[in-house]
């Protein structure tokens, strides 16, 4: 049995639009409707895939013209997230590097100016391994898509929250407390948790508040790496 669990309640329109719709369709109707707000520091989101649950923390230095992206996988079965960083710059991927955290099994890859590969690896406990020509394009697929998705999450200001839930409040990684406004099958799966100390994940946007994960693991701990991006 996996100790996390994903709410799958009333889905939002912009979340229902975000399953798998299109990404370009959804970035230029989100764009368009969004307004010229400057961008915080760091960006949070996250989205339900058929899968498991994604949370990304997104950071943009205008000055060097880079991104950098994390973005942590729990799957809905088993509990081996999977952690992969991201690196664009000119919004032409640079680094790509991938762990999991319950076994080793980490790749690196890294990319010249041009876009050919400078530096390839996976390591897993006992030995290192090649990555094969579909793999690779697949690394790279997944970089271009969680960037396009990153800007559709921003545009339509869809922010990940995350903290610790406690008699119908959840205190927040900065000290903070709130109600969200959670349905009942939300709310119902929260108190499901057995566990003496839940975390919890969920993202807000004008159309509505989205249970995305509840689980005994702290969160908080990804909003301090993502504020060292």
């Amino acid at each position: 049995m996996p100790v996390k669990s994903s709410s799958r309640g009333a889905f939002s329109p912009l979340l229902l639009l975000l399953r798998w719709l299109g990404i370009s369709a959804a970035l230029a109707l989100l764009v368009a409707c969004g307004s010229h707000t400057p961008s915080p520091p760091v960006f949070a989101s996250g989205y339900l895939s058929d899968r498991g649950v994604v949370r990304l923390w997104r950071k943009d230095d205008a000055q060097h013209n880079t991104t950098r992206l994390i973005v942590v996988y729990n799957p809905l079965q088993g509990d081996n997230t999977v952690v992969t960083r991201y690196l664009y710059q000119q919004d032409k991927i640079r680094e790509i590097k991938r762990m999991l955290e319950l076994q080793k099994d980490d790749a690196e890859i890294r990319f010249a100016q041009d876009g050919t590969v400078s530096f390839m690896q996976r390591q897993l406990a006992q030995r290192r391994e090649s990555i094969s020509d579909d793999e690779l394009a697949l690394y790279q697929w997944d970089a271009k898509r969680l960037l396009e998705l990153s800007e559709v999450l921003q545009a339509g200001k869809v922010v990940l929250k995350q903290g610790t839930w406690q008699n119908g409040r959840v205190v927040t990684c900065d000290g903070q407390q709130t109600r969200p406004d959670f349905d009942s099958a939300s709310q119902g799966w929260i108190d499901k948790q057995k566990q003496p100390l839940v975390s919890v994940a969920w993202l807000e946007a004008p159309e509505g508040t989205q249970l995305l994960l509840a689980d005994q693991g702290n969160f908080c701990r990804w909003e301090a790496e993502a504020g060292r991006l």
